[in-house]
C-alpha cells in the first residue's frame, strides 16, 4: 500500500502563485510509477492538472494550465511538486494527488490518491 501526502494549498488573489508538493511513503514504491495533480472544483468532476512520469522526462500538463503551472520530481523522486503561478479565480478546487504504475491523464488510471488540499484564488 501506498499512501499519499499532501502539502501546500491555501488562498492567494488572483495572479498569485502557491506551490502544491506531494510525497508518496508505504512499502516500495514502483518503479516506472507516474504521478499527477488533478483537481476538482464543487459540482464538477475530476479533471487532470499535470502529470509526470517517474523519470520527470514525460509530462501532461491540462490546456488551461499550460504556461502557469509546472510539475517536477523531487529528491527521493516519489515527491512531486506543483508550481502554480499567475492563479485566477477558475484555478478555484480541492486539488488531488495520485499514484499509479504510469504517467496517464485519466483518474481511473491511477491507484491511489491523497487527501485533497483546498486552493482558492480571489478576484
Amino acid at each position: 500500500q501506498v499512501q499519499l501526502v499532501e502539502f501546500g494549498g491555501g488562498s492567494v488573489q488572483a495572479g498569485g502563485s502557491l506551490t502544491l508538493s506531494c510525497a508518496a511513503s508505504g512499502r516500495t514504491f514502483d518503479v516506472g510509477a507516474g504521478m499527477g495533480w488533478f483537481r476538482q472544483a464543487p459540482g464538477k468532476g475530476r479533471d487532470l492538472v499535470a502529470a509526470i512520469s517517474w523519470s520527470g522526462s514525460n509530462k501532461y500538463y491540462s490546456g488551461s494550465v499550460k504556461g502557469r503551472f509546472t510539475i517536477f520530481r523531487g529528491s527521493p523522486k516519489s515527491t512531486v511538486t506543483l508550481q502554480m503561478n499567475n492563479l485566477q479565480p477558475e484555478d478555484t478546487a480541492v486539488y488531488y494527488c495520485a499514484a499509479g504504475r504510469t504517467i496517464a491523464t485519466t483518474p481511473e488510471k491511477y491507484e491511489y490518491w491523497g487527501q485533497g488540499t483546498q486552493v482558492t484564488v480571489s478576484s
